[in-house]
């Protein structure tokens, strides 16, 4: 087989987000089977670009492992693989262009073309600049836009995604190819690079199907052949109704990654996004994405974002981490007041609260109770379903005898275990009475792992400290 060649080419105008590195993590995994994955830079639009953009899009790929063969930082048989460093091999293209008669100065100013397309919208019909050519253009000489001449047509073209589709010559119209400012237009750089690059398949979002017409009839005038299209579905958020976008709730990637959720977790959310294996499987591995993907099984419709699920996946995956891993990870997610202890200390902490993380940016409210006292809240008893049937005073005869239980004990989780359990007995009462209370009492969180499990890592000294002190306040 061929080697399949396929590229991310965003623009530097802002942070990526899911939609957009979702195309391109399909891109990835279908290179990853046969072939290459380039990384170019379409930077020609320079009035959008966005200081650290370039930077930005390197740091969230090579975040999620999605490293590139070919592209800035690595070079390759066809660099640069930035545009803004390409501009004399567009020139020489539209040169050419140009030289055969396919390409022709645009004479207009602003004013004239404002001009045109309200006469359209006056006789409502869609603006084509087509008809508005110059019978005698003036000689280009880089001044002036450069448009490329096209004769409109009906385009029929096999969608790897889609299927067939077909579009009229109402869709055909002259672009400009080449700006006044010496740079080209993306609907012509990209046509180039992808050509000189050797690119088999180009995958798009939706928004681009109504300029592939363009694209194709692009190619014909330079005389070359017309890499694979696949277009992928949007990415749609919560509601299912509306394409997820900056506008309506997509969080830039790295967002995800300071929030702590795992870049195999988030690679494996977006792959699930509007592609599935035919089977049931939820949970795939990077190999087995690679192995199993194919653009086939991308489904046409849109595929709805689910923070739930997301959630739920990411949680799967940091369960599944070895306690050192996840240690490691976690270093930067830790509340202030945990600085001070221990390697240990924490890894135990983090070792109960493992099963209960959905991402590493909670760990600082699961865990704050273990490296600081906070303060008495009464309504975390006067409020508690349970502990609210019961006077102050009962409570606190309850509590203080299990604090004198707890006192001779040594405080290992199963000699814990087995003195709360005999507590259950001897105090007559329920394990959702008893046992909330005295969590309370010794961490004052509205939740906490364990009982038994939390006061080991909490120690004697510790506990019994925060069970006085709600005593008092009792």
């Amino acid at each position: 087989m061929n080697p399949t060649r396929t590229r991310f080419a965003p623009s530097p105008t802002g942070a990526l987000h899911i939609g957009t590195v979702r195309t391109a993590l399909f891109a990835w995994l279908l290179a990853k089977q046969n072939g290459q994955f380039l990384l170019r830079i379409e930077d020609t639009d320079q009035k959008r670009e966005v200081e650290g953009g370039i930077a930005n899009i390197k740091e969230t790929l090579r975040w999620l492992g999605l490293e590139w063969d070919e592209g800035p930082d690595i070079g390759g048989p066809f660099a640069p693989y930035v545009q803004s460093e390409r501009l004399e091999i567009y020139k020489k293209f539209a040169q050419e262009l140009y030289e055969k008669g396919l390409a022709y100065a645009d004479p207009y100013t602003p004013e004239e073309m404002d001009t045109f397309r309200k006469q359209a919208q006056a006789e409502k019909r869609p603006f084509l600049y087509r008809d508005h050519r110059p019978e005698n253009p003036p000689i280009w000489d880089g001044t002036q836009p450069l448009r490329i001449k096209l004769e409109p047509k009906t385009y029929a073209w096999d969608d790897v995604i889609m299927g067939t589709i077909t579009m009229g010559p109402e869709m055909i119209d002259d672009f400009i190819i080449m700006k006044s400012d010496g740079f080209p237009t993306y609907n012509f750089c990209h046509i180039v690079d992808d050509h000189l690059m050797g690119i088999t398949h180009v995958l798009r979002s939706q928004e681009f199907l109504s300029s592939i017409p363009k694209f194709l009839a692009a190619h014909e005038a330079l005389g070359w052949k017309t890499p694979l299209n696949a277009t992928t579905p949007p990415v749609l958020d919560e509601t299912g109704k509306r394409k997820l976008s900056k506008r309506y709730g997509a969080k830039p990637i790295l967002a995800y990654r300071d929030e702590g959720y795992l870049p195999e977790a988030l690679i494996n959310f977006m792959a699930s996004l509007g592609w599935n294996d035919g089977t049931e499987q939820e949970i795939f591995s990077r190999d087995e994405l690679i192995k199993k993907f194919s653009l086939e099984r991308v489904q046409k419709s849109g595929a709805r974002f689910d923070d739930q699920r997301l959630d739920w996946m990411n949680g799967y995956y940091i369960r599944n981490l070895s306690l050192d891993d996840l240690y490691e990870r976690s270093k930067t997610f830790w509340p202030e007041t945990a600085l001070q202890t221990t390697d240990d200390y924490k890894k135990s902490v983090l070792a109960l609260i493992q099963e209960r993380l959905k991402y590493l940016a909670e760990i600082p409210s699961l865990t704050d109770f273990f490296f600081s006292d906070l303060p008495v809240d009464m309504n975390l008893i006067d409020k508690n379903k349970q502990l609210k049937k019961f006077e102050h005073a009962e409570l606190k005869t309850l509590l203080a005898q299990a604090r004198e239980t707890l006192e001779s004990n040594d405080f290992s989780t199963e000699s814990l275990t087995l003195e709360l359990n005999n507590l259950l007995e001897t105090s007559g009462q329920k394990p959702g009475v008893l046992f909330s209370l005295i969590r309370i009492g010794s961490t004052q969180a509205p939740s906490s792992p364990g009982l038994a499990d939390t006061l080991a890592v909490l120690g004697k000294e510790t506990a019994l400290r925060r069970i006085d002190q709600t005593l008092a306040a009792l």
